[in-house]
């Protein structure tokens, strides 16, 4: 194995680790012999349990954020828009089940490029651009709209940790239902919400 695959393959087995345990639950014990390799193979190549766990963090806070991302840049109507950002969300947890356990959990090491928290701020502060639009069209104070955007991330980010367990309803549902309160309220609701992408005309 080269170096390459066996710094690969030591970042599988901790993602899963990590995962299932934690951080302070995971050792470099632990590490190494489900890699099947001595304890110095670990820290050759990562200095310790939290050069490694810094590695997988940042790798899930690039796909997440590259999920995320797409979404918020294709524009369109803000309704499509969190739609489009909800499915995203729920569609990483259902395929980096284990990257997500492992964001959603409290970060003992600083990360170049964030947490899940400092992520979800990042995208309510890109949300908070577009509900200042709609704010001023309808009448509305525009300097509500950051509230209103922590509120609707939150509320998502809060539902997808929900899912990561219950996955009962289908994303689809679980999407279209988060939409229906983010965008009908609660004197609003429909009986049986559809997504605008799914609906037959």
């Amino acid at each position: 194995m080269t170096g390459t695959q066996r710094r690969a393959q030591l970042l599988d087995v901790s993602r899963r680790l990590f995962a299932e345990k934690g951080f302070d639950g995971t050792s470099v014990e632990e590490i190494a012999a489900r890699a099947e390799v001595s304890k110095p193979v670990v820290y050759e190549h990562f200095g310790g349990k939290e050069g490694v766990y810094a590695v997988v963090v940042d790798r899930e806070i690039q796909a997440l954020t590259r999920a995320l991302s797409a979404p918020l840049e294709e524009g369109g109507h803000p309704k499509a828009l969190v739609e489009r950002t909800t499915l995203a969300l729920l569609g990483y947890i259902e395929t980096s089940e284990d990257g997500f356990r492992i964001l959603v959990r409290d970060s003992p090491v600083a990360q170049a490029t964030g947490t899940f928290s400092s992520l979800i701020g990042d995208v309510a502060t890109q949300v908070e651009h577009l509900l200042a639009d709609q704010f001023k069209q309808q009448g509305q104070d525009p300097k509500t709209a950051p509230m209103y955007a922590q509120m609707l991330v939150g509320m998502v980010a809060l539902t997808g940790q929900w899912w990561l367990d219950a996955r009962r309803p289908s994303k689809d549902q679980v999407a279209a239902h988060l939409v229906n309160l983010a965008w009908n309220g609660l004197s609003g609701l429909e009986r049986r919400p559809t997504l605008t992408s799914l609906d037959v005309e």
